[in-house]
């Protein structure tokens, strides 16, 4: 396993909704992978199910575990950028972001922690070589791979996985884009955090992961979301330099 780069404090920022059967060993297996050279916020938005609680438990038992606690859910993209702001303002250098449900390995941390050391923006790819993904159905692999090529083609990047949510941002990313102009609230969140990372120079490198569906609780995709992408790319692609 590569070794944690020490010249940057990293913060994975989890976002939680109803993750009560998961995030205390979720938390437990993104610990193991930081050992000393990181640590966790756990956003949460009120979850009905407990997981605020637990997560309250959970930074009293461990040192390196924070919780922020937000007074309702708004979408993935708000609750993203209050960990964003949190993690910046106590002075992590690498931010992290990923799914708390075990979609995305806690074990694939260091080697993007290792990737961020030489690019501005590490992103766990589900589209390139040696990546893919388990447990899909035939329509969400044909979703999954078909936002992706629509973002890429509007947008006219070269990122594979645009729709991906592992993520590892040096400060200096997050401090340039303009975190309080981004409004998508759900997977399009994504789209655009990468696509403004482009716009403003930084550089993408993206390492293969394999991405394997939840198997406790439900997913957060809908309709509602895929359609958010859909008509917020080519806005994004219009706006242009706009936002910085």
């Amino acid at each position: 396993m590569p070794e944690l780069p020490a010249q940057r404090t990293a913060c994975v920022v989890l976002p939680t909704y109803n993750e009560a059967g998961k995030i205390e060993s979720f938390v437990a297996a993104v610990l193991k992978e930081l050992q000393a050279a990181g640590r966790v916020l756990i956003v949460d938005d009120n979850s009905p199910d407990g997981t605020g609680e637990i997560a309250d438990r959970l930074a009293e038992r461990h040192d390196g575990v924070t919780v922020l606690h937000r007074p309702r859910k708004e979408g993935l993209g708000p609750a993203y950028v209050a960990g964003f702001r949190q993690a910046l303002d106590e002075g992590a250098g690498l931010i992290l972001q990923m799914d708390a449900d075990f979609s995305h390995d806690p074990a694939y941390l260091p080697l993007l922690l290792e990737t961020a050391e030489g690019a501005d923006l590490a992103i766990g790819s589900r589209y390139v070589g040696g990546g893919g993904v388990s447990d899909w159905s035939l329509l969400r692999r044909v979703v999954s791979r078909g936002g992706s090529a629509y973002a890429r083609a509007v947008l006219g990047v070269e990122v594979r996985d645009l729709t991906g949510g592992f993520k590892c941002f040096r400060r200096e990313v997050l401090e340039s884009i303009r975190l309080e102009t981004v409004s998508a609230l759900g997977y399009a969140f994504q789209i655009e955090t990468t696509y403004r990372a482009v716009q403003a120079g930084f550089s993408v490198a993206e390492i293969p992961i394999v991405f394997s569906d939840r198997r406790v609780g439900e997913s957060k995709m809908s309709r509602a979301i895929v359609a958010e992408a859909a008509w917020r790319v080519p806005l994004m692609r219009f706006r242009g330099s706009r936002w910085r």
